[in-house]
């Protein structure tokens, strides 16, 4: 049996931008702590680790991202920008109260728009940007 979805967790090389990105969109900080030993190298697969982690959370509490960055041991490779239309890449979608404005905020963030702002008839708005580390980020303004 599932409760819920605790978290989607996202590693990321530079961990303050991440949160300040997270942050304009309108997520808030619930907490940063660093991890390591032999728990978390059970836990991950990998040896020596050393991270440090930020859990950004939806205003109405329900929704968390975990960002991670790896101190140790260094990646040997890094996710590719992959089209929207390969399978197994990730996607984050929010609600957002005005898609214009959430991503010109974002925009001076880094964020890049992936295709155009879309309207599905009167129900909604919609777009993708790509964020921190090309992390694909959908906006979604309910129009009713």
């Amino acid at each position: 049996m599932i409760y819920r979805m605790d978290h989607v967790g996202v590693v990321v090389e530079d961990l303050a931008a991440a949160i300040a990105f997270f942050v304009e969109l309108g997520l808030e900080l619930e907490g940063e702590t660093a991890v390591e030993g032999e728990w978390v190298d059970q836990l991950v697969g990998l040896d020596g680790v050393r991270a440090d982690i930020a859990v950004v959370r939806t205003p109405d509490g329900h929704g968390r991202v975990e960002l991670s960055t790896f101190h140790a041991p260094v990646a040997t490779s890094s996710a590719p920008k992959a089209p929207m239309n390969t399978p197994g890449i990730p996607r984050l979608t929010f609600v957002v109260d005005a898609v214009d404005d959430t991503l010109d905020r974002l925009r001076a963030h880094g964020a890049e728009l992936v295709g155009e702002v879309a309207r599905y008839g009167d129900s909604y708005r919609y777009c993708y940007v790509r964020g921190p580390e090309g992390i694909i980020i959908g906006l979604v303004e309910e129009l009713n």
